[in-house]
């Protein structure tokens, strides 16, 4: 609903929804930003097989949202699917912890996104099937999924700096201690998931639409995406997904550098290990979602998205071709009109311009884009180019590398100027008998 006379949204619900995308989103923050560094540094390996890892979660998350979307339109309640789920990804993050084998990480890695991966869509339609009105009160339910993230990143960066942070020693044995320290992200992640697991059970009862056809959700819902503005939007995604994948996989051993520098100020509040100094991003969008209701009212939806996809690349642009520290971080600090204004506003978009019946399962296949199909493009791209830019027995040329996602990011905007309508009819909004 998007009447601006819908009732208000209750406190208790309010709190609810928001505790759930607290914690959503802290499981996936405390060991995603430090994976990079963990796997190549602690683990020893290879940028190969780095590469496969994320892909091989990205294929989970392929196949994951086909079922748990289908399950949640046709026949199981949202809020115990995502229960079980997270109690079983709980128990796979925690073993990812101890594993030292390329091919069981792999494997677990696979598992692990088919089970987490429907998450992240599943809690923003289950609030979008409580919300009063989606623009006005789904911006402030979400960006406690970022709080959530922030979090945790900072509690991980924080705990490295006091609990694996030898004195006294080589920068090389800092380091090494560190890259060890970094699976207690992975623990972190696990106590987070068992509580969020327990948690679900108690949210609001969230039952298959009673409209919902014995046919496909997926393949009503594919038949919705078909056309305009959700063609574009999806076809879109996947590069941007490509895009987001330099970012989360490089960002965090980029910034190192520039925290080592200023360990006195920055260390202090952020920890160590790149992951923490990375929430000044999660911090800018918060103030980004909190303003997205309003920007939602005077401008439209391909203003938004247009605007989303140039911080994209003016952050690209600014890790690769300026060096100071106030500069990168204003770059990590465009992570929010990224976020918020592309991926956050993008699932508002397929919420609105779906019918009822399917908005789960439509959910569940935006995710698998941004998730799923552009992960796997995404990590085999960024793999390819990191080594394309790193000259044998030389440090990483950074120019080269981001200056490929940032001509990527123009590319997109472009398209999206060319071939995303001003306008459309909001098929979200009518009953679902009119599909």
């Amino acid at each position: 609903m998007n009447d601006s006379t819908a009732a208000p949204l209750p406190t208790g619900l309010n709190a609810r929804l928001s505790f759930m995308m607290f914690l959503q989103y802290a499981i996936w923050g405390a060991w995603l930003p430090i994976l990079y560094p963990f796997l190549t540094g602690h683990r020893a390996f290879t940028l190969e097989q780095f590469g496969w890892i994320m892909s091989g979660s990205a294929v989970g998350a392929i196949i994951g949202p086909f079922l748990a979307g289908q399950i949640a339109d046709r026949y199981f309640n949202t809020e115990k699917f995502l229960g079980i789920s997270h109690l079983i990804g709980a128990g796979l993050v925690y073993k990812l912890s101890t594993t030292t084998e390329f091919k069981t990480f792999l494997a677990l890695s696979v598992v692990y996104g088919l089970v987490y991966a429907p998450t992240l869509a599943l809690t923003n339609s289950l609030s979008f099937a409580h919300l009063p009105d989606r623009d006005r009160d789904f911006g402030r339910v979400r960006l406690w999924g970022t709080i959530g993230w922030i979090a945790a990143g900072i509690a991980v960066g924080q705990w490295l700096l006091l609990k694996h942070t030898p004195v006294d020693v080589t920068a090389k044995a800092i380091e090494a201690a560190q890259d060890a320290g970094r699976a207690d992200a992975f623990r972190l992640s696990a106590l987070l998931g068992v509580f969020m697991g327990l948690y679900c059970f108690t949210l609001p009862n969230t039952p298959p639409s009673e409209g919902a056809k014995e046919q496909s959700a997926t393949a009503e819902a594919l038949g919705e995406i078909r056309r305009q503005p959700l063609l574009t939007l999806f076809l879109i995604a996947v590069p941007v997904s490509c895009i987001h994948q330099f970012y989360f996989v490089y960002t965090s051993q980029f910034l190192s550098g520039y925290g080592q520098d200023a360990a006195n100020t920055i260390n202090k509040i952020f920890g160590v290990g790149g992951g923490g100094l990375m929430t000044i991003g999660q911090m800018s969008e918060l103030l980004v979602l909190a303003i997205i209701p309003f920007l939602a009212k005077s401008l439209s939806r391909k203003s938004l998205l247009a605007i989303g996809l140039l911080a994209y690349g003016v952050r690209m642009a600014l890790f690769a071709y300026t060096d100071s520290l106030a500069t990168v971080l204003l770059g990590v600090a465009l992570y929010g009109l990224c976020f918020g204004c592309f991926i956050f506003v993008a699932f508002m978009v397929v919420d609105e311009e779906t019918t009822p019946d399917v908005r789960a399962t439509a959910q569940n296949l935006f995710n698998l884009v941004i998730i799923g199909v552009g992960i796997i493009l995404g990590s085999w791209i960024a793999t390819w180019v990191g080594a394309w830019a790193t000259p044998e027995n030389e440090a990483m040329d950074y120019t080269k590398l981001f200056s490929v996602p940032m001509y990527a990011s123009l590319a997109c905007l472009a398209i999206l100027l060319a071939f995303y309508p001003s306008r459309s009819p909001r098929r979200g909004d009518l009953p679902s008998a009119a599909s």
